[in-house]
This record gives C-alpha cells, structure tokens and sequence, in this order.
C-alpha cells in the first residue's frame, strides 16, 4: 500500500493524506468503498478514489447540510435523506425532538457496512425513528405518497450512482414528494474545482425554476477539494435567513451544545457568497 492518500481534482494537484493502513476494501455492485487509517485525520473513507468523510472533520458536512434545513421547517416531523450511507446526517437529524420518522435511502449497503465497522462515532443506527432502506432514491422518491417535511440530498459526486441527483427531474420529484412547507438541502460541490461548475450550475437553476425560495450556501471542509463547499437549500414557503429562522436557532441551547461547527452566526454568514461563487450560479 502507498504511504499517501492522494486524490487530484486538477490535474496533478488535489488533496495528500498520509497513511498508516487500509481497513477495509469492497467492490460492492456500484463502487469500490475503502477505509484507511490515516496520520492525522483518524479514519477515512474514499469511494472510488473520492473522499467522502474523515472522522476529525465529518461534522462540519453533516451538520451544515442538516441544520440549515431542519431549523428553516419550522417543525420538521418526517424526514428523507438521500444517500448518507455513513449516518452522520441521520445523527444530526434526529437531534431535533420534533422529528417523529427518518427514512434513509442508501443504493450501496457496503457504505453503511463500512461506517459501522470503522466510524461508530458517526451514525445513530440503533435510534428506533431511523429507517434504512437499500433503494434506489431517485426511484424512491417518484413513488412517495406521503409528503415529507425535509429531503436531504447527501450523494457523492455526480459520477455513477449519483449522477442522477443532480438532474432537473429528480428535483421536481422532491418538489412533489415535500410538505406545503417543505425544505430541501443538497451538496453541490466546490466552488474552486471548475469542472464542478456545469453541475453546480444545474441544480441551483433546477432549483431557482421549481421553488420560489432557494439559496447557495458555504461551509468549510479541510479534506474536501479545495476546502469551500457548497451546499443548496430549496423552500416552498420559509427563507432561512428570516429572523424567526434565526430566532429558532438561537433558542435550541441543549442542541447547539452537541454541535462543533453549526450556530446562529454560522447559520447566518454561510449565505455570504463572494462574487466569484455568484457568479458561478447566475442564469446570466
């Protein structure tokens, strides 16, 4: 086995990890999942060659794309996630006493196998509100008969199975598939990595043409291309940037103190977009 973990986004330049061993390695049906032990980010899983998470920076990822939907509901009950093999955006979820019902839908039972194995620490599997199923979730999702109050997007890039996430079609079945106050968050890259950019550029104008509220979002990842990213929300009827949004943040104590990156300022200043990410999503 090499001694470095390297993953290029450009070319030769992209992202170095050094390592100690691999773990865990699996060709499953749609990806080869593996795990290594690393020299100064604990465990990290890769799926195709591609981060997904380590386990001294997952949480900045999963409560960003968590909390930014679930405070903007104002009481989010049922809850989807796309994706999120690993659980750590089920964990942040169900932090929330409101929730009543969380359906996970992972295509690749292999990432759930391997985040138990080697990340105990990210997934609240045994929690009995917690449903997984080992579907296909664009499938799922054009077949759902009751609505849901929050969809959570939390795919890999979009190459293989989760090429379909970043299309228009799939976003008007989540469209139909949410609540009348419905929110949808969704991962949508790097800022930085220009060859992210006609992705990116399809879900936030999929998303400016199907909900009347929707938004770019940032937050910071050390292992991730780059280290900006990107995230979407989408609302059929609540801006996340209203006082009563904030408010609702603000007086979640208990919550807030589990969490290691998300609070109220940070709620607020990740929708403070430079111009050149702007300019990225604009239809002009």
């Amino acid at each position: 086995m090499p001694l470095t973990y390297n993953e290029y986004y450009n070319e030769r330049t992209g992202l170095t990890v050094g390592l100690k061993k691999l773990l865990f390695s699996k060709q499953s049906e749609y990806q080869l999942v593996e795990v290594f032990e690393t020299d100064s980010w604990g465990n990290l899983m890769t799926i195709d060659g591609m981060v997904m998470l380590s386990e001294k920076d997952e949480f900045v990822y999963h409560e960003m794309l968590s909390h930014v939907a679930m405070f903007t509901h104002p009481e989010p009950k049922r809850i989807l996630i796309i994706g999120g093999g690993d659980g750590g955006t089920a964990r942040e979820v169900l932090k929330h006493d409101s929730v009543e019902q969380v359906d996970m839908v992972e295509i690749d039972k292999t990432v759930v196998e391997a985040s138990k194995l080697y990340f105990p620490g990210v997934g609240d599997f045994e929690n009995p509100k917690l449903n997984v199923l080992y579907e296909d979730g664009i499938t799922f999702v054009k077949n759902i008969k009751v609505p849901y109050d929050v969809i959570i997007i939390d795919g890999s890039d979009p190459v293989g199975p989760a090429e379909g996430l970043f299309e228009k079609d799939f976003y008007q079945f989540c469209y139909n598939a949410l609540s009348e106050n419905g929110v949808l968050t969704s991962q949508t890259e790097s800022p930085w990595v220009e060859s992210y950019y006609p992705s990116m550029k399809k879900v936030f104008h999929a998303l400016n043409d199907l909900f009347p509220i929707s938004k770019m979002y940032l937050s910071y990842i050390p292992l991730y291309p780059a280290g900006m990213w990107s995230m979407a929300i989408a609302s059929k009827k609540k801006n996340p940037l209203d006082d009563k949004v904030i408010d609702r943040v603000a007086g979640s104590k208990n919550l807030l103190q589990s969490l290691e990156y998300y609070n109220p300022d940070v709620h607020s200043g990740a929708f403070a977009l430079p111009n050149f990410v702007r300019k990225i999503i604009d239809k002009e």
